[in-house]
């Protein structure tokens, strides 16, 4: 079973209904505007209501993607939710959306958490699911679900986000075909942590971004070794577009600069200047236009950039290799590969992220800060939701969610 193509058989993807622009933030907070759009490359961020969670974001972008890849809920036999903004330490996410999404009895589902390499980590489990024989020709839905949340006014404000991403994982994909050769780095580092006590995660910033990249060198190297001496080509003569995990659209910047230098070292800076230019606006910048306006999705940030991408490209793209890197602080690290497969374009233009991207209400900053201080299901959403199900509310630490539309007919 080794041998047989593994990938993505469709994306479903999902973001709240509320965006901020940032240029507001910054004004309500004394900071010059340029220091964000120039920066952090950012723009907008999407901001959670209080009766959405990473459940209900993850269900909805579960939902679109059965419904836009015509998978049935009987095929499904492995459901994996990743997010590190669980909604309990011990129930896990995925139990809910088994069913809230009216999968089959016979599906195993767990939740997996590795920071933000948790969506990856999905998404190599399943497909090692499939080529080991388990999945006697069912499919695995991986979901990536997550609201990143920093402290009120503090310097990583600016870097929230909410949003999920949701994959099939097959046999024989209609998307993206997977590559066999993956690289790791692993290495406990104290980068960004959220004690259990804690709604907000703690971050050292400068660390952090210094880890990444140690972990993208790292990663890249095992990749290479695992080539056992084939393909000795530069990376970036090799793939069409880099995707990179995205907390911020400077850091993918950042993480391109440092790949340059290791793949085309050049023998004076304003050389390297103009090769990291002509690679950067042609193979890794076309990939963040989500990013820019939905803020840090920790988990989902990798397959949110992979789906506004094949949305917006996928037709020059098919049969061309993509290379992408997952990075989750604490760290574990993944550079490995996808080749959208022929005929993958028609179903990439059903993804739907540039309709979701309008459809958005701007909020004030007094709104957002009032939905940032609400507790969870204390406020019923209104009339006309973007997503399929909400969060009704708690009683003794008990959550209830209630479907708004049947699966199939989620926007």
């Amino acid at each position: 079973m080794s041998g047989i193509d593994v990938g993505i058989d469709q994306v479903g993807v999902y973001l709240p209904r509320y965006v901020l622009p940032l240029d507001r933030l910054a004004e309500a907070r004394g900071v010059p505007v340029e220091k964000i759009h120039l920066g952090l490359g950012a723009h907008a961020m999407a901001v959670a209501p209080p009766w959405e969670d990473a459940v209900t974001l993850g269900a909805s972008a579960a939902a679109r993607a059965l419904r836009n890849g015509d998978v049935g809920t009987d095929e499904i036999g492995l459901l994996v939710v990743a997010t590190e903004t669980a909604v309990d330490h011990a129930k896990p996410a995925s139990i809910f959306l088994h069913e809230l999404l009216g999968l089959p009895a016979s599906c195993r589902t767990f939740e997996i958490k590795h920071a933000c390499y948790g969506g990856t980590a999905g998404v190599m489990l399943a497909a090692d699911w499939i080529r080991g024989g388990a999945a006697r020709g069912r499919k695995a839905l991986v979901v990536a679900t997550d609201i990143a949340r920093y402290d009120l006014g503090s310097s990583a404000e600016f870097t929230q986000g909410a949003g999920a991403a949701a994959m099939v994982v097959s046999a024989a994909p209609r998307l993206l075909r997977l590559g066999p050769v993956t690289g790791v780095f692993a290495r406990n580092v104290y980068d960004f942590w959220r004690p259990l006590e804690r709604r907000e995660a703690l971050v050292d910033g400068k660390f952090s971004l210094q880890c990444y990249l140690d972990a993208l060198a790292g990663a890249v190297g095992d990749y290479r070794a695992a080539l056992n001496g084939q393909g000795q080509q530069s990376l970036l003569e090799r793939f069409a577009a880099f995707l990179y995990h995205t907390p911020f659209p400077k850091m993918a910047h950042k993480a391109h600069r440092r790949l340059v230098e290791m793949e085309a070292p050049c023998p004076d800076a304003a050389a390297l200047d103009e090769r990291f230019e002509r690679s950067w606006t042609t193979q890794a910048e076309p990939a963040l236009g989500l990013a820019g306006e939905s803020g840090n999705t920790y988990t989902a940030s990798l397959y949110l950039a992979l789906a506004w991408l094949l949305e917006r490209e996928g037709a020059t793209l098919e049969d061309r290799e993509l290379a992408l890197f997952s990075y989750g602080s604490g760290c574990c690290a993944e550079f490995f590969t996808g080749r959208p497969v022929p005929g993958s374009a028609a179903r990439a233009a059903r993804i739907g992220v540039q309709t979701m991207l309008q459809a958005r209400q701007e909020l004030t900053v007094a709104e957002y800060e009032e939905c940032a201080r609400t507790a969870a299901g204390a406020m019923p959403p209104p009339e006309g939701g973007t997503g399929f199900c909400h969060l009704a509310g708690i009683e003794d630490h008990r959550r209830r969610y209630a479907r708004r539309v049947p699966p199939e007919q989620s926007l």
